[in-house]
């Protein structure tokens, strides 16, 4: 993976390497403006510059099926011009869509469990391909996370904010769980009676943008698999109760020292 190499070379080495293989030395230049809207998801009915409308939905979980995506091609002929897109956060695309043809594209994609205004929980949320197909995972992450948004959907039926949790099956990152607001990194832990659980280890505050930056890791936090609702609820009500005035989470987080994240993220199992 280039994250290795890069790891282990740095970038100065890593430029220096290009420039040999390309010929010629790379210009300089500003950095680029950091993105207002680096976590667009593409979710819910937007305008495109010639006057039709996209219409982006969320599977569960990046998980959808062929009887799925074959009702999604017939919907995208009858309600556009045919043309679909996939997106970096596990969603899709319906594109070319006229104004007056939005709602019946909405109702045939409900009926097929792809809502294109969901919950933020489902909204937000990503998942590795985990164990089940994955030779590298050491957890389940796609039935996981489902389970996981199905509960926060239940128990937290008020929360309306934008919210990223990213399920990951091991340290490798394919769910990108560094740039989540909660990030959970698959683990095996052992039991009190010896025996081994699927567990995860806890990233937070991550993003991309303007207040970007990798997520912090909860110090000393692991949580069972099967935990993973009631910790997450638990830390979703710390931070409505403690916010202050932060605008999100992921500032909420960034605003924490590092004993008070360590309150923040403190877990006892109940």
């Amino acid at each position: 993976r280039l994250k290795f190499l890069m790891a282990d070379w740095g970038p100065e080495r890593f430029r220096t390497e290009v420039e040999k293989y390309l010929g010629f030395a790379l210009p300089d230049g500003p950095s680029p403006p950091p993105s207002a809207a680096a976590h667009r998801d593409h979710v819910g009915v937007f305008e495109q510059r010639d006057g039709c409308m996209y219409v982006g939905f969320a599977p569960r979980a990046g998980r959808i099926a062929g009887r799925q995506l074959r009702k999604v091609a017939d919907l995208a002929d009858e309600f556009g011009a045919g043309r679909i897109r996939t997106t970096t956060q596990q969603k899709m695309v319906v594109l070319d869509v006229p104004p007056r043809r939005v709602d019946g594209l909405v109702a045939g994609l409900a009926d097929e469990d792809l809502q294109v205004r969901p919950s933020p929980f489902r909204a937000g949320l990503m998942a590795c391909t985990g164990i089940e197909f994955c030779k590298l995972a050491i957890t389940e992450t796609k039935g996981r996370a489902i389970w996981l948004a199905r509960e926060l959907e239940e128990r937290l039926p008020a929360f309306d904010e934008q919210i990223r949790i990213h399920v990951n099956g091991c340290p490798n990152s394919c769910a990108r769980f560094q740039v989540a607001d909660i990030g959970l990194m698959g683990a095996v832990l052992p039991r009190p009676d010896g025996t081994r659980s699927e567990a995860f280890l806890v990233h937070l505050g991550g993003g991309l943008g303007r207040n970007g930056g990798f997520a912090r890791k909860a110090k000393g936090i692991r949580i069972f698999a099967d935990e993973a609702a009631d910790y997450v609820e638990t830390l979703l009500k710390r931070y409505r109760s403690r916010r202050n005035g932060a605008s999100s989470f992921q500032e909420f987080i960034h605003s924490l020292s590092d004993e008070e994240l360590a309150d923040f993220a403190r877990w006892e199992p109940r």
